[in-house]
């Protein structure tokens, strides 16, 4: 992948460049669904963990989960979680414009002091289209658009995933960029477009 293709995917629609990696351990709690899926979306965080060389943890000593997925049927169903308005403040007005814009998912992140991730939130309103989607599928989709602080645009028109036989996997080229994005030497986030061309630099490396 060239350099000018990573710039894009963290160049955000208005033209800015932000780039961010998770700068703790990633401590996950799922909320709506049944054991079963529970640890098919805690497996898909460890997969991409594994493939960037980061660290998962039982709580975050801050946070306790710093990064929380919700799955529900309806937005209206996130303004009755106890407590969730002090996690993400703007929660009241952003349900009416997720509603109006007929949204199936949302993420929000926070940011520590040196622009890092620090906690991460996944809605995902379970629709037709989502629903018909396999558990295997929409979990590994959402680790991978969670592990980096990736531009709006990145993934509109093409999936991070791709098929092979009959599976569906990482597509090898997203799986380079966040391998070479957790490389310790590099900042965990940067404003400049140059950063791209370091970590296109760690991917044209021999494994």
């Amino acid at each position: 992948m060239q350099a000018e293709h990573i710039e894009a995917l963290f160049t955000r629609s208005d033209g800015t460049f932000f780039f961010a990696r998770w700068g703790r351990p990633i401590a996950p709690v799922v909320f709506g669904v049944e054991d079963a899926t529970l640890s098919v979306v805690k497996g898909a965080i460890e997969a991409v963990c594994a493939l960037a060389g980061h660290e998962m943890a039982d709580t975050d000593p801050e946070l306790g989960a710093n990064l929380m997925v919700f799955f529900f049927r309806d937005w209206d169903e996130l303004t009755a979680v106890p407590g969730l308005d002090r996690l993400v403040p703007d929660l009241g007005p952003l349900v009416p414009r997720l509603q109006a814009a007929g949204a199936n998912q949302y993420r929000i992140f926070r940011s520590d002091d040196a622009g890092a991730i620090r906690a991460a939130f996944v809605f995902l309103r379970m629709d037709e289209h989502l629903s018909a989607v396999p558990a295997e599928t929409l979990a590994l989709s959402q680790a991978v658009q969670t592990m980096l602080l990736w531009s709006d645009a990145a993934f509109r028109d093409a999936s991070p995933l791709v098929r092979a036989g009959d599976r569906t996997i990482l597509g090898p080229d997203i799986a380079g960029v966040i391998r070479a994005a957790y490389d310790p030497v590099l900042p965990p986030a940067a404003t400049d477009p140059a950063h791209a061309l370091r970590i296109a630099a760690r991917m044209a490396r021999p494994s």
